[in-house]
């Protein structure tokens, strides 16, 4: 008898299990309910798939390696580790697989003008860089603490054509730029698509943003399969919104034997306002038009969170990884920022490669870990992008400690 697959595609209401769903202004129900139709007869239709993956091919630059870190593998023990080398895609994140699949989905749809939010920065780029490639207006929303820490970025996106516009409220970050671009969608929504950078958000966001993404894991599994004979033991992603790591692990949803990790940002440690670790602090409850795990506090206000990377600055995280972690099919953990610096600087020196900040949350998870892997072991990293945009951020954040090193050590 064979056992029952999983299946975690939402219900006609966006609904994985308890979570999901589509809580936004009654201005918003009718485009978001417009998407869906467009979305469900674009993944039917052969012509926009076929179209998709021309792209991913001859722009983006897919399939991705992945690369055996044979010196990192001796470090963490001795097991297999591979690299999936999504910062290899044009742009360098992973970000570019889903802004390319939106945008010609409002092509699709007749919408000219596309606007996005953004954290690191990432998305931002991978979406004015295919609004420039079809010729679209675009307007990127990003906070201002952001902004400063991701300067690069900022210049990018202005070079390639698209105005980014500062947003001052709150936090500044990530949570507060997804704010304002709701806000210009539900303005202009007639000429205007929204491209959301994760797997969060109303329906159908959160499962149109894992399908672009599921090319990841699609392709991993591919390439495991061909150079190793066989599938990995264990998958590891860092977490924000979720949408790297919910590409990596969907496809292999129904391979059981292989385990699946998450990794958050566990900031500065425990208590409010210091972390962005949704799974552990976080409670129940609905956050620009998703229910899911959020930092409130207990009279469902929204707590600030933090992290020395931006893409894991966020206060929710997506829907379907709730579910993963209520079935058991995923667990999660979490890594502080000292952890992710050290692991920046370890992953550069042992195989000559800066990942991201994001990303090195999960390569210092793998680190501190190293007692639970056995020699026989296979992992898969997910390396969701590139360092580059990070290098003066971590160059500021190792001043910083210096400085209170000193001042310590001038008052002992």
């Amino acid at each position: 008898m064979s056992k029952k697959r999983l299946n975690t595609d939402p219900d006609a209401g966006g609904h994985f299990g308890p979570y999901g769903g589509m809580f936004v202004p009654e201005t918003l129900m009718a485009p978001l309910l417009d998407l869906n139709k467009a979305y469900r007869a674009a993944r039917k239709d052969r012509s926009f798939q076929n179209e998709l993956r021309a792209y991913l091919r001859d722009f983006v630059g897919r399939p991705t390696p992945l690369y055996f870190a044979e010196r990192m593998s001796r470090e963490v023990g001795g097991m297999r580790v591979y690299l999936k080398r999504e910062d290899l895609c044009h742009t360098g994140a992973h970000k570019i697989n889903n802004s390319l699949g939106q945008a010609l989905l409002a092509r699709r749809m007749g919408k000219q003008r596309i606007i996005a939010e953004t954290g690191a920065g990432q998305h931002g780029v991978a979406t004015a860089t295919v609004a420039a490639m079809f010729g679209m207006s675009c307007v990127i929303y990003m906070g201002k603490v952001d902004m400063e820490r991701q300067a690069l970025n900022v210049f990018r996106m202005r070079s390639l054509g698209a105005e980014v516009v500062p947003v001052t409220a709150g936090q500044q970050t990530l949570k507060e730029a997804i704010s304002e671009a709701m806000r210009d969608w539900v303005t202009n929504v007639r000429n205007t698509h929204y491209i959301l950078g994760s797997a969060l958000g109303a329906h159908p966001y959160p499962r149109m943003v894992r399908d672009f993404q599921s090319i990841i894991g699609q392709e991993t599994k591919r390439q495991i399969k061909r150079i190793v004979g066989r599938l990995p033991d264990y998958l590891v992603a860092c977490v924000g919104g979720g949408s790297n790591s919910i590409g990596l692990f969907h496809p292999f949803l129904n391979d059981t034997r292989v385990q699946m990790i998450g990794v958050e940002a566990g900031g500065l440690g425990r208590g409010m306002g210091r972390h962005a670790a949704r799974f552990d602090g976080g409670r129940l409850g609905i956050l620009q038009g998703t229910k899911t795990y959020v930092l409130q506090d207990r009279n469902g206000q929204i707590q600030l969170t933090h992290s020395v990377s931006a893409g894991l600055d966020y206060a929710a995280i997506g829907p379907e990884h709730c579910l993963l972690r209520d079935l058991k099919r995923a667990e999660y953990g979490r890594v502080c920022d000292t952890e992710a610096v050290a692991a920046f600087d370890a992953l550069g020196e042992w195989e000559g490669i800066l990942p991201a900040l994001e990303t090195a949350h999960a390569i210092a998870y793998v680190v501190r870990e190293k007692k639970r892997w056995r020699k026989s072991d296979i992992m898969v990293i997910n390396l969701s992008g590139r360092g580059d945009k990070d290098v003066q951020q971590v160059a500021a954040w190792k001043a910083q400690q210096t400085n209170k090193s000193g001042k310590k050590g001038g008052a002992s």
